[in-house]
């Protein structure tokens, strides 16, 4: 076991809260489905209605502060729905602009992303012309590293769209040059993250990032993500944290439920 005792409480913690919450509050919505209904029965609707209200607010519910509960271990600070900066000066926007024209307009494998090198033309700017205010999207995880290094997260669904990469991109480089606005010699990582591979035990399907993101320093999948987050190790051991406590909670799951077995 990576964890330690006191994370996988935490985790626990989190996972038994989150459920209970959610059956104390969950109210579906009405719906008349005849058909349905009598093909699949009402408790089997009641459980799809359910796991569909989950899903959508799975990452600020579950993901968000089960990560919290890994990282708050392993580093400084861990924070979440954090405001990045609030002003990013003109030039950096235009070398925000300029990253996103040439990625979005390549036609050839020469041009691709690299954020090392985006950051450091951002930083060489990032307080040059007039600053303006900016209303950033929030980001979902902030860490701080014992080195000082900063990292914020967006937290993704499994299968994101193909036309949202570009908007996916520019808020992590808008993400960089708030950061910089205010410290320019800070040390500022911003990713993307993605909680599970809905493509296991294939690969994750990445071609449809590459050429906007930069994979390797922009993008954390499944264990990728958790490891980093708790240390190597960590993604098994949620899983298995998530098994115990559903198992843990399967009377009450049930018993919500049954109530909706007629």
């Amino acid at each position: 076991m990576t964890l330690s005792q006191e994370q996988i409480t935490n985790v626990e913690h989190v996972l038994r809260n989150a459920l209970r919450r959610k059956f104390q509050k969950y109210n579906p919505e009405p719906a008349y489905m005849p058909f349905h209904t009598r093909l699949l029965g009402k408790d089997r609707l009641a459980l799809y209605s359910f796991i569909h209200s989950l899903n959508t607010n799975f990452g600020t519910s579950i993901f968000e502060p089960v990560a919290l509960a890994l990282s708050s271990s392993n580093y400084v600070t861990a924070e979440s729905q954090q405001t990045v900066g609030v002003q990013i000066s003109t030039d950096a926007q235009r070398v925000i602009q300029n990253i996103i024209d040439r990625l979005a307009t390549a036609k050839t494998s020469d041009i691709y992303p690299n954020k090392p090198d985006e950051t450091d033309a951002i930083r060489s700017v990032c307080t040059q012309g007039e600053m303006r205010p900016v209303r950033l999207t929030k980001a979902d995880i902030k860490l701080v590293a014992h080195d000082g290094t900063i990292f914020f997260i967006d937290l993704k669904t499994a299968k994101p769209n193909a036309g949202e990469f570009k908007g996916f991109k520019r808020t992590l480089l808008e993400w960089v040059a708030a950061t910089l606005a205010t410290n320019p010699m800070a040390n500022v990582q911003t990713l993307i993250a993605i909680p599970y591979n809905p493509y296991e035990p294939a690969d994750y399907n990445r071609w449809t990032m590459r050429g906007m993101l930069d994979i390797d320093n922009e993008l954390k999948v499944a264990n990728e993500f958790w490891d980093f987050l708790g240390g190597n190790g960590s993604y098994q051991d949620l899983l298995c944290i998530f098994e115990r406590i559903g198992i843990e909670l399967r009377d009450e799951i049930d018993g919500y439920f049954a109530k909706h077995n007629y």
